[in-house]
Protein backbone atom coordinates (compact mmCIF):
# COMPACT_ATOMS: atom_id res chain seq x y z
CA UNK A 1 0.00 0.00 0.00
CA UNK A 2 1.43 3.72 -0.73
CA UNK A 3 0.51 6.33 1.16
CA UNK A 4 -2.06 7.88 -1.23
CA UNK A 5 -4.36 5.02 -0.76
CA UNK A 6 -4.67 6.19 2.97
CA UNK A 7 -5.36 10.03 2.25
CA UNK A 8 -9.26 9.30 2.25
CA UNK A 9 -9.07 6.76 5.29
CA UNK A 10 -7.47 8.93 7.53
CA UNK A 11 -9.49 12.17 6.12
CA UNK A 12 -12.41 9.51 7.50
CA UNK A 13 -10.97 8.98 10.74
CA UNK A 14 -10.13 12.63 11.56
CA UNK A 15 -6.32 11.30 11.91
CA UNK A 16 -3.12 11.75 10.00
CA UNK A 17 -0.64 9.00 10.41
CA UNK A 18 2.86 10.27 10.75
CA UNK A 19 4.40 7.13 10.19
CA UNK A 20 2.04 5.42 7.64
CA UNK A 21 3.35 1.50 8.48
CA UNK A 22 1.75 1.76 11.84
CA UNK A 23 -1.52 1.79 9.69
CA UNK A 24 -0.61 -0.31 7.20
CA UNK A 25 0.42 -2.67 9.96
CA UNK A 26 -3.05 -2.63 12.00
CA UNK A 27 -4.71 -3.62 8.71
CA UNK A 28 -2.74 -6.51 8.24
CA UNK A 29 -4.42 -9.56 9.03
CA UNK A 30 -2.15 -12.73 9.88
CA UNK A 31 -3.30 -14.58 6.77
CA UNK A 32 -1.90 -11.76 4.62
CA UNK A 33 1.43 -11.24 6.05
CA UNK A 34 1.83 -15.43 6.23
CA UNK A 35 1.43 -15.37 2.37
CA UNK A 36 3.85 -12.45 2.22
CA UNK A 37 6.99 -13.53 0.38
CA UNK A 38 8.54 -11.10 2.48
CA UNK A 39 8.40 -10.88 6.16
CA UNK A 40 5.28 -8.20 6.80
CA UNK A 41 4.10 -7.27 10.20
CA UNK A 42 0.44 -7.87 11.00
CA UNK A 43 -2.44 -6.59 13.19
CA UNK A 44 -2.33 -8.51 16.24
CA UNK A 45 -0.29 -6.93 18.65
CA UNK A 46 -1.27 -3.75 17.71
CA UNK A 47 -4.84 -4.90 18.52
CA UNK A 48 -3.62 -6.32 22.00
CA UNK A 49 -2.43 -2.35 22.60
CA UNK A 50 -5.34 -0.73 20.85
CA UNK A 51 -7.51 -2.85 23.42
CA UNK A 52 -5.47 -1.82 26.49
CA UNK A 53 -5.74 1.68 25.64
CA UNK A 54 -9.45 1.79 24.72
CA UNK A 55 -10.52 0.18 27.95
CA UNK A 56 -8.30 3.01 29.99
CA UNK A 57 -10.29 5.65 27.69
CA UNK A 58 -13.89 3.91 28.28
CA UNK A 59 -13.01 3.55 32.38
CA UNK A 60 -11.99 6.88 32.49
CA UNK A 61 -14.52 8.55 30.96
CA UNK A 62 -16.70 6.78 32.51
CA UNK A 63 -15.80 7.40 35.84
CA UNK A 64 -15.69 11.17 35.33
CA UNK A 65 -18.67 11.25 34.00
CA UNK A 66 -20.51 9.47 36.18
CA UNK A 67 -19.78 10.19 39.92
CA UNK A 68 -22.51 8.02 41.40
CA UNK A 69 -21.92 4.64 39.43
CA UNK A 70 -21.17 1.66 41.22
CA UNK A 71 -17.56 -0.22 39.77
CA UNK A 72 -20.40 -2.89 38.92
CA UNK A 73 -22.43 -0.32 36.59
CA UNK A 74 -18.84 1.22 35.77
CA UNK A 75 -18.20 -2.14 34.34
CA UNK A 76 -21.17 -2.91 32.67
CA UNK A 77 -21.38 0.36 31.00
CA UNK A 78 -17.92 -0.48 29.35
CA UNK A 79 -18.26 -3.89 28.70
CA UNK A 80 -21.17 -2.51 26.48
CA UNK A 81 -19.13 -0.19 24.59
CA UNK A 82 -16.11 -1.75 24.24
CA UNK A 83 -17.61 -5.11 22.64
CA UNK A 84 -16.62 -6.82 19.07
CA UNK A 85 -20.06 -5.60 18.16
CA UNK A 86 -19.83 -2.28 18.63
CA UNK A 87 -16.25 -1.91 17.31
CA UNK A 88 -17.05 -3.64 14.20
CA UNK A 89 -20.22 -0.98 13.91
CA UNK A 90 -17.60 1.44 14.22
CA UNK A 91 -15.16 -0.28 11.52
CA UNK A 92 -18.07 -0.71 8.94
CA UNK A 93 -18.77 3.39 9.09
CA UNK A 94 -15.54 3.93 8.40
CA UNK A 95 -15.17 1.35 5.63
CA UNK A 96 -11.95 -0.19 7.31
CA UNK A 97 -13.00 -3.52 5.56
CA UNK A 98 -12.22 -2.19 2.18
CA UNK A 99 -8.69 -1.38 3.85
CA UNK A 100 -7.82 -5.03 5.21
CA UNK A 101 -4.71 -6.68 3.78
CA UNK A 102 -6.29 -10.48 3.50
CA UNK A 103 -4.76 -13.96 2.64
CA UNK A 104 -6.40 -15.38 -0.01
CA UNK A 105 -9.02 -17.46 2.04
CA UNK A 106 -9.82 -14.82 3.90
CA UNK A 107 -10.68 -13.12 0.97
CA UNK A 108 -12.89 -15.93 -0.41
CA UNK A 109 -14.37 -16.23 2.75
CA UNK A 110 -15.04 -12.85 2.52
CA UNK A 111 -13.47 -11.12 5.61
CA UNK A 112 -13.46 -8.00 5.18
CA UNK A 113 -17.04 -8.22 6.11
CA UNK A 114 -16.27 -10.58 8.98
CA UNK A 115 -17.30 -8.73 12.07
CA UNK A 116 -14.63 -10.29 14.08
CA UNK A 117 -11.33 -9.21 11.64
CA UNK A 118 -13.68 -5.82 11.50
CA UNK A 119 -13.77 -4.72 15.32
CA UNK A 120 -9.78 -6.50 15.60
CA UNK A 121 -8.84 -3.95 13.12
CA UNK A 122 -10.18 -0.95 14.66
CA UNK A 123 -8.60 -2.22 17.96
CA UNK A 124 -5.30 -2.03 15.84
CA UNK A 125 -6.04 1.39 14.27
CA UNK A 126 -6.43 2.55 17.79
CA UNK A 127 -3.26 0.56 19.04
CA UNK A 128 -1.24 2.53 16.05
CA UNK A 129 -2.75 6.01 17.06
CA UNK A 130 -1.48 5.25 20.07
CA UNK A 131 2.14 5.07 19.00
CA UNK A 132 1.84 7.28 16.34
CA UNK A 133 0.99 10.04 18.91
CA UNK A 134 0.32 8.79 22.31
CA UNK A 135 -2.37 8.93 24.83
CA UNK A 136 -3.26 12.71 24.73
CA UNK A 137 -4.14 12.27 20.72
CA UNK A 138 -5.38 8.66 21.34
CA UNK A 139 -7.72 9.53 24.04
CA UNK A 140 -9.39 12.44 21.85
CA UNK A 141 -9.33 9.76 18.38
CA UNK A 142 -11.23 7.46 20.75
CA UNK A 143 -13.83 10.08 22.29
CA UNK A 144 -14.68 11.57 18.88
CA UNK A 145 -14.81 7.87 17.10
CA UNK A 146 -16.54 5.80 19.61
CA UNK A 147 -17.37 7.92 22.87
CA UNK A 148 -19.83 10.57 21.83
CA UNK A 149 -22.49 9.01 20.75
CA UNK A 150 -22.48 6.07 22.72
CA UNK A 151 -22.44 7.86 26.16
CA UNK A 152 -25.23 10.18 25.34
Amino acid sequence: MTDLDFLSLEKHLGYTFKDKELLATALTHKTYAYEATTPVGFNERLEFLGDSVLNLVIAEQLYQSNTWFSEGELTRRRSMMVNNKLLAEKAKTYNLGQYLRLGRGEQKQQGEENNTNLANAFEAVIGAVYLDAGLKETRKFILRTIVQENLE
